[in-house]
Formats: structure tokens, C-alpha cells, sequence
């Protein structure tokens, strides 16, 4: 999971995408994707927030 956030945060315009279910993870489950959707802000970046 820790990959596909970084390849997320090096590619802002797929979570744009993801956010407008125009694109999904594959191999994710919804909760999964909701999840690192979710952890980015609105400028693509990731939110202040600590992974364990």
C-alpha cells in the first residue's frame, strides 16, 4: 500500500481520477481505496496524518 500512496503523490492528476470514480486500484478493496483517496487533500498532496 505504502507504493501505490507514493506512486499516488508522484501522480497528483490519478487522484483526481479516483476521486471522480473514473479510475479504481486494482487489487484494493473499496475501504482500502476510500482510505488513501481520502489521506490526500484537496491540492493532491498527502494530509498531515500518521500511517501505522
Amino acid at each position: 500500500m505504502i507504493n501505490m500512496i507514493q506512486y499516488l503523490e508522484q501522480n497528483p492528476s490519478l487522484v483526481t481520477l479516483l476521486k471522480e470514480k473514473k479510475a479504481s486500484l486494482i487489487g484494493m478493496t473499496e475501504l482500502e481505496q476510500k482510505a488513501i483517496v481520502d489521506s490526500f487533500n484537496e491540492d493532491g498532496g498527502l494530509e498531515s496524518t500518521i500511517w501505522y
